[in-house]
């Protein structure tokens, strides 16, 4: 038998939490299992970016910079990763060139291994600086195909697209498929056509909303995957990913062993057993993330932005227009020019939907990320928009056709700047903070340093370009 083990990536510290639990698991929450974690023989652990920068300072009261560097001691034998959305960073707009490479480099030297990047449009213009970055700074560059399906996006789309992120300097390439759309069969021939075309190994992500993903992730075994995304149980399925332990048990003593031991992840998955009775008892794992629903396969909702869906809807005393929003995604997206629904689009495409159905009116309330997105602020659109909708959101507006980011000056120093002014921040890390959240982070700085700091506490960042 000619065995080649797959690698398990565990996003029980990320994504597990962030697709179930509006990112709310502490630090505190984390502390106790790290160390067997560390043990357990990870390809990786996912434990940071995507949503979890903001809500930690947002949320939680917690410094993210202080949780990476304290994961980090804990788990020194575990690559650390975490998820980058390109020139978006961790946040919901295009930032700065000089703001991009700063915080690559500081995720890095703060402990950072492989850093995924992507982009939710596809538009690799919006990963060259990242990707860059990463390899300048000696991060794993992963670079991630944001997955779905429309009629604009094929196989021969999505290898192309792998093609292209290879010759940019990708180490790996992911298959990022944030809703469970990539059916088990579509999965095992788009793993095939990739391991045909590209040398970098492949990486699939994907959750269990559609209640499919088990099986895709053993397809895309069969099909010579070589690293799949997966999340302990207690925090696995619906809306998170498929549980580790199934996919360890079922491919045990075959040519595709993961090598884990089963009994040791059944032993830290009890410590997270509390952890989400704890975030159900708060009413913050909502049930509805956890049961199967086919009808993603139409609505095509990640996990994430249906947890931020009920969310607003319960804010808005409207929980009863649930399915009326799911209905009205497909409609938006389609306006849109058929983005792939991952944060940021994901946001702005269901915020958009919930206000269409809570107005009574289609594009009557548009917040600014709508306009953004339809005036190509975040790149360019990968099908036909709506014209009539555009006219409607952004009026005569010029349409944006270069790269975004060459429209942006270098920003670090005026965040560094401010921050002076203000008295706020002690480091570089806190001005890149600042430069993503500037609202949030100044809010942070208060209750986290009790005072405000003398102004000449804050040094300006030193990159260089």
């Amino acid at each position: 038998m000619n065995k080649k083990p797959l690698y398990i990536t565990d996003t029980v510290l990320r994504d597990a939490h962030q697709s179930q639990a509006a990112t709310r698991m502490t630090l505190e929450d984390m502390l106790p299992a790290l160390e067997k974690l560390d043990r357990i023989g990870y390809w990786s652990v996912e434990c940071w970016g995507g949503a979890t920068f903001d809500a930690c300072m947002r949320f939680l009261g917690e410094d993210p910079w202080e949780r990476l560097r304290t994961i980090k001691a804990h788990m020194p034998n575990t690559k650390l990763q975490m998820l980058f959305r390109g020139q978006n960073i961790l946040g919901y707009k295009h930032y700065a060139d000089d703001v991009v490479d700063a915080f690559v480099k500081k995720s890095i030297e703060n402990g950072i291994d492989v850093i995924r990047i992507f982009d939710a449009l596809n538009d690799v213009r919006n990963l060259s600086r990242s990707i860059e970055s990463c390899k300048k700074y000696g991060g794993v560059c992963e670079a991630a195909i944001s997955y779905t399906v429309s009629p604009v996006h094929n196989e021969e789309y999505f290898v192309n697209l792998a093609k292209t992120l290879e010759e940019m300097g990708a180490d790996i390439i992911c298959i990022k498929d944030m809703a469970n759309l990539l059916l088990p069969f579509d999965a095992y021939s788009l793993v095939k056509k990739l391991k045909e075309n590209v040398k970098a190994p492949i990486h699939l992500h994907t959750h269990n909303t559609t209640g499919t993903g088990d099986m895709t992730n053993l397809m895309a075994a069969q099909a010579g995957v070589d690293i799949v995304d997966t999340a302990l149980s207690p925090l696995s399925n619906g809306t998170s990913q498929p549980s580790t332990e199934a996919l360890v048990a079922t491919l045990k003593g075959t040519d595709r062993d993961t090598g884990l031991d089963l009994n040791a992840l059944c032993d830290v998955a009890s410590h997270f057993r509390t952890v989400a009775e704890r975030l159900k008892s708060a009413g913050i794992l909502d049930p509805k993330v956890l049961s199967v629903d086919t009808k993603t396969l139409i609505y095509q909702v990640p996990g994430g932005m249906l947890s931020n869906m009920i969310n607003q809807l319960k804010q808005a005393g409207k929980e009863d227009k649930y399915y009326d929003v799911l209905a009205e995604v497909p409609r938006v997206r389609k306006d849109f020019g058929y983005p792939p629904l991952v944060t940021p689009t994901s946001q702005i495409v269901g915020t958009q939907s919930v206000m269409n159905i809570i107005s009574g009116e289609r594009y009557k309330m548009v917040p600014k990320e709508s306009k953004a997105l339809l005036r190509g602020e975040y790149g360019k659109l990968p099908g036909e928009v709506n014209d009539e909708v555009r006219r409607k959101v952004i009026g005569n507006s010029e349409v944006i056709t270069c790269r975004p980011a060459d429209l942006i000056e270098p920003e670090l120093k005026k965040y560094a700047a401010e921050m002076k002014e203000k008295g706020i921040g002690k480091s570089e890390e806190d001005v890149l903070s600042y430069a993503l959240f500037p609202s949030v982070a100044e809010k942070f700085f208060a209750e986290r340093d009790g005072k405000k700091q003398d102004k000449n506490t804050v040094r300006e960042l030193t990159v260089e370009y």
